[in-house]
């Protein structure tokens, strides 16, 4: 029986020089004011050997705290720990702004990636990605702004969330590097991307995909219908063979396209982002890999 080959556990981002795991840890629910509990988050990522941190000036509104609150609890983090920033790659995202909602004008975006680092306490980040696409900024304007922020050495390697493949052309044309990801929702209930062009331009320029939502907004935790409920009896089958939890099967999946998707996992438990590696174990068929699309569609390929 012939197996998918298995991601490695470390890739290249683009050209820029960077290596990150091919499992995130995502820190849209990374809230609170307990450093130490906070510290034992982004210690256990680290020790699992998950490298790269997504997180986003807007998360924190969401759990019902100030904007830019996880940018600066991971700040304080590394603050009482300067040694975590140097084992990991760190993503962040920007052009959000409550009540607009969405802002990528040249201006805007500057004063962004600075209130970003001030609220880390770092020099620079990693990946930015731009958060969503502002459809009254000419991407001329923001390749303007995202060139501007690396030549200063306070972003590394730029990347996009939720954008459409044309969407990300047109920035792309008007930059002087490549953009190095995508970040858009992809799980066994979210397939768009398979057939939107978006894994295909990623695979054609040499792009990392960041798939949030990978376990498809807790529905494949708690499937709420038939079409769910099918996709998760073969993930649930596939686990019992491998040894391993529904979770760590739904992220083999993703990360089995060729596209290499990295799951941006977001477990807030200690115990379980230290089992993350358990992804790495199962291996899939081809007809198993599209047995599980065929269900999240609900009818065959042709």
């Amino acid at each position: 029986m012939s197996y998918i080959a298995p991601p490695a556990r470390t890739v290249a981002l683009g050209d820029t020089g960077l290596t990150v795991s091919t499992i995130a840890w995502g820190m849209w629910r990374f809230g609170g004011t307990d450093v130490a509990a906070a510290r034992t988050l982004v210690e256990a990522a680290l020790d699992a050997g998950v490298t790269l941190l997504d997180t986003a000036d807007i998360y924190g509104p969401d759990n019902g705290e100030s904007f830019g609150a996880a940018e600066a609890l991971l700040g304080r983090v590394m603050a009482e720990s300067p040694g975590l920033r140097d084992r990991m790659v760190l993503a962040s995202k920007g052009g959000i702004s409550m009540g607009v909602p969405y802002d990528s004008s040249g201006e805007y975006l500057a004063s962004a990636i600075d209130a970003s680092l001030t609220r880390l306490g770092c020099e620079r980040i990693d990946l930015y990605q731009i958060h969503r696409p502002d459809l009254l900024a000419h991407p001329q304007e923001v390749a303007r702004a995202l060139d501007d922020a690396r030549s200063a050495g306070k972003i590394v390697a730029i990347g996009v969330s939720n954008h459409t493949v044309a969407q990300t052309e047109a920035l792309a044309s008007f930059l002087t590097v490549p953009i190095a990801s995508h970040q858009p929702e992809f799980s066994a209930l979210e397939t768009g991307p398979l057939f939107s062009g978006l894994f295909d331009q990623a695979m054609t320029r040499g792009m990392a995909v960041l798939a949030w939502s990978p376990l498809g907004g807790g529905r494949l935790a708690a499937p709420q219908d038939a079409r769910a409920r099918a996709v998760v009896a073969l993930l649930d089958r596939k686990a019992e063979h491998a040894g391993v939890d529904r979770a760590a099967v739904a992220y083999s999946w993703i990360m089995a396209h060729p596209a290499r998707p990295i799951p941006i996992v977001g477990t807030q438990n200690p115990a379980r982002i230290a089992a993350i590696g358990d992804a790495y174990t199962p291996t899939w068929t081809r007809a198993e890999w599209y047995a599980v699309l065929e269900a999240s569609l609900g009818e065959k390929l042709p």
